[in-house]
């Protein structure tokens, strides 16, 4: 089913002291290599940032954020209002080991919700006892309205406006059908996260892969 593909990659990177979308990740940019997974799910896959002359290297449409400030929320509102599909599957740009066909079963599931979010049975600051993956998720246009709302009243938080819209979680126990060790939703945004992943990389056929070209 269609659906557009939008990879975040215009935050400050402050914990990780540099642009994370550029560091190096098995001969490739990191964002080079999400965008490689991704993009053969999608005819309409681009990148929100804002100031990034670099990241026209990698071949795709970058689009700038809206809303320079409002954090990833912001992200997903511009992401949003660029699609060019009703439906967005929203991916930050630090998920090295981020699985093809788990995003594949996550845009075939039936389109009878607003935002279509995988969970993890984790207590985090998002309240309750589920995380939920908000930068692994499908969002609809329909969303737009609510997020707008939040962001006037400088909410925040992505989970915000989720009462105000129909919004599907994909537990746990089913994603690891597809992913058993749910490494999709593995970051890597502080230094010590990125040299564990590159150190879960090196010998896998995770760093065998074929970088795109001209990125090494």
């Amino acid at each position: 089913m269609e659906a557009s593909i939008a990879v975040l990659a215009g935050g400050q990177s402050r914990r990780m002291g540099q642009d994370k979308a550029l560091l190096d990740f098995c001969g490739e940019p990191l964002l080079a290599r999400v965008l490689r997974r991704v993009r053969h799910l999608t005819d309409d896959l681009f990148v929100v940032a804002s100031d990034r002359p670099a990241y026209a290297q990698f071949g795709v449409p970058i689009v700038p954020d809206r809303l320079p400030g409002s954090g990833p929320l912001g992200g997903i509102y511009s992401a949003l209002l660029a699609a060019r599909h009703e439906y967005c599957l929203v991916l930050s740009c630090d998920l090295p080991f981020v699985s093809p066909d788990l995003l594949a079963a996550l845009l075939a599931v039936p389109r009878d919700y607003d935002v279509l979010v995988p969970t993890r049975a984790e207590r985090t600051g998002q309240g309750g006892m589920l995380t939920y993956e908000t930068l692994h998720a499908v969002y609809s246009k329909r969303c737009l309205r609510a997020i707008e709302r939040q962001l006037a009243a400088g909410n925040l938080k992505i989970v915000s406006f989720f009462a105000e819209v129909r919004v599907v979680p994909v537990p746990e126990s089913h994603l690891r059908t597809i992913d058993p060790e749910l490494l999709s939703f593995a970051n890597t945004n502080t230094p010590e996260a990125y040299r564990a992943a590159l150190e879960r990389a090196k010998g896998t056929e995770q760093c065998l892969e074929s970088p795109v070209e001209g990125s090494a």
